[in-house]
């Protein structure tokens, strides 16, 4: 190990750019914690978590006490059987498909509608509506979408993607909309001020510096609708759900423990799959 010189560390020192008391005090003053705000709202953030806790019957003993049935429930779980193995990779193929084609259709909707609902680029008549309009589709949850596409289309997986293509615009089309706000306003303003139109202020300006966000997001979103799906499939809307129902109300625990096996593999290959990507493209 080599050390310099102590006239060296200290010519070293002196150039080192130095803060006056000003700006010294502006720092403080930006990365200061709030201690006077943190103080008074945390009295109330604990009111509200005790006034939850309450109205929600959330209870400590009752939860204690019903943690022998769960551990009964999982041990009953054990061990899987595998005679149906072949119908259970069919079924999670399908619930795959479905979660692709729902992902893709619900990603291009979820563009068009997040370029109304961004407020850099669309104008208050089309902003408003388009916000409120995600906002009625992101308050009512997918199930819900699933049976009516069921009572429409009949059973099965077609049901199960169009519950999903729609259920994505009120979740993942705000994301979309907010990363097209999060953008750098430079590159817009020098597009205006040479009179690009808005076609080509969108195309070059937003869409380039949010595109890695947006690929990021859909990844998500395929990622939650293979989850989504087994939820639906629990509803006739195709995939492994309708399986795994049927194996709970038959009580055939090890066919069960199969099921799940199979979709936390499935699930967790595909989460690595999706995070190497992310890290790939940000």
């Amino acid at each position: 190990m080599v050390l310099s010189p102590p006239d060296t560390d200290r010519k070293n020192k002196s150039q080192r750019p130095q803060l006056d008391a000003a700006k010294r005090v502006r720092l403080e003053r930006a990365f200061r914690v709030p201690r006077a705000r943190f103080m008074l709202g945390l009295p109330l953030v604990v009111l509200i978590l005790i006034w939850s806790f309450v109205g929600a019957k959330f209870d400590f003993a009752k939860l204690g006490e019903g943690s022998v049935n769960m551990v009964t429930f999982i041990s009953r779980m054990f061990p899987p059987t595998w005679e149906k193995f072949g119908t259970i990779v069919s079924l999670l193929i399908e619930t795959l498909q479905m979660a692709v084609v729902g992902t893709a259709l619900g990603a291009v909707l979820s563009l068009v509608v997040a370029f109304g609902a961004a407020s850099n680029i669309a104008p208050k008549w089309l902003y408003y509506p388009t916000r409120w309009l995600m906002n009625v589709i992101r308050s009512l949850p997918d199930l819900v979408f699933a049976l009516m596409f069921v009572s429409a289309v009949g059973l099965g997986p077609f049901a199960g993607i169009l519950a999903m293509t729609v259920g994505s615009i009120g979740s993942i089309g705000k994301v979309f909309a907010e990363a097209m706000e999060s953008v750098d306003d430079g590159p817009m303003t020098a597009m205006r001020a040479v009179g690009a139109s808005q076609r080509q202020i969108t195309q070059y300006g937003v869409l380039p510096q949010a595109a890695p966000l947006l690929v990021s997001y859909t990844l998500l979103l395929f990622e939650g609708n293979v989850r989504g799906a087994t939820i639906l499939g629990m509803v006739g809307a195709g995939g492994i759900g309708l399986e795994l129902t049927t194996a709970m109300k038959m009580y055939d625990y090890g066919h069960l423990s199969a099921i799940v096996i199979c979709i936390i593999v499935l699930v967790t290959v595909i989460d690595q799959l999706s995070a190497i990507i992310r890290r790939k493209i940000t």
